[in-house]
């Protein structure tokens, strides 16, 4: 037991009913008017997407993973007891799970993270509660904007971690200077995850986009090809934008030196935020 570590985290929000209908998203089970009012940050704004069709099958089978991973029970015997038929097709929409976590071999969802990115022709809107990009994810929204991408972050105001608050806004000089839009929502702590390239493409799930996520937290992304479900969620992404204030370069410059100091010093401990 000395030798297990205690930073992981099962991060994943999955609910499967009958093998049939699936929920993921970013809402965790606590009443968000009550979670961490202590912390300032106000109520905690998420979002959850219903499915059917195969894609709840490999949502059913990623929560066995992680029951018989927690109780060491015998996966044989709890698939015997377990309805995972597979679930016809209900739409036209192309779903793909993509878990992650330490115990998979690849990076699987810092690689398609960075996939999307690179594939965005016109437009890119993004919304994470944490935001501590590491230097390849940094490098292709710089690169984004470069080809002439409408590059749009939505971050919360308010967080509960000053530590990565100040690492987050660290990162704020470089994205203005290059032409990526910062907005800040101002109705609580927004913490929906979620990604829309092109209004087609669509990455929701668990995943923040901070070193935890990717490399740490057991997590669960679903990767949506589907201008329909695209449309809807960026539909989300702008009534999100609606309360928000603009991050400007202008303003960033007149900070304080004792503000520039605790990004700086923040940002150093950025690989283990």
């Amino acid at each position: 037991m000395f030798f297990v570590r205690l930073d992981l985290r099962l991060h994943r929000k999955i609910v499967v009913i009958d093998g049939e209908i699936a929920y993921t998203g970013s809402l965790n089970l606590v009443d968000p008017r009550y979670f961490k009012q202590k912390a300032g940050v106000g109520q905690w704004v998420d979002a959850m997407v219903r499915i059917e069709g195969p894609a709840v099958q490999a949502l059913g089978a990623l929560f066995l993973w992680d029951w018989v991973v927690e109780t060491g029970q015998d996966i044989k015997a709890l698939m015997e007891t377990r309805n995972l038929k597979t679930a016809p097709q209900v739409g036209s929409a192309n779903v793909q799970t993509v878990p992650s976590g330490p115990g998979s071999k690849s990076d699987t969802t810092h690689q398609l993270l960075l996939a999307s990115i690179y594939a965005a022709h016109s437009e890119l809107i993004m919304t994470t509660p944490y935001f501590v990009p590491d230097e390849s994810l940094l490098t292709a929204l710089l690169s984004a904007t470069k080809r002439g991408v409408n590059v749009t972050i939505i971050l919360p105001e308010k967080i509960d971690s000053m530590l990565v608050r100040y690492a987050c806004r660290s990162y704020f000089d470089d994205l203005l200077t290059a032409g990526v839009r910062i907005i800040c929502f101002q109705g609580g702590l927004l913490h929906t995850k979620s990604i829309t390239v092109d209004g087609e493409i669509a990455l929701f799930g668990t995943v923040n986009l901070d070193p935890r996520s990717f490399w740490l937290d057991f997590e669960v992304t679903l990767s949506v090809y589907d201008p329909d479900f695209g449309a809807r969620l960026r539909a989300l992404q702008l009534r999100y934008a609606e309360d928000t204030q603009s991050v400007d370069l202008q303003s960033r410059q007149k900070r304080s030196a004792r503000e520039r100091f605790f990004e700086n010093t923040a940002r150093l401990f950025g690989p283990l935020l």
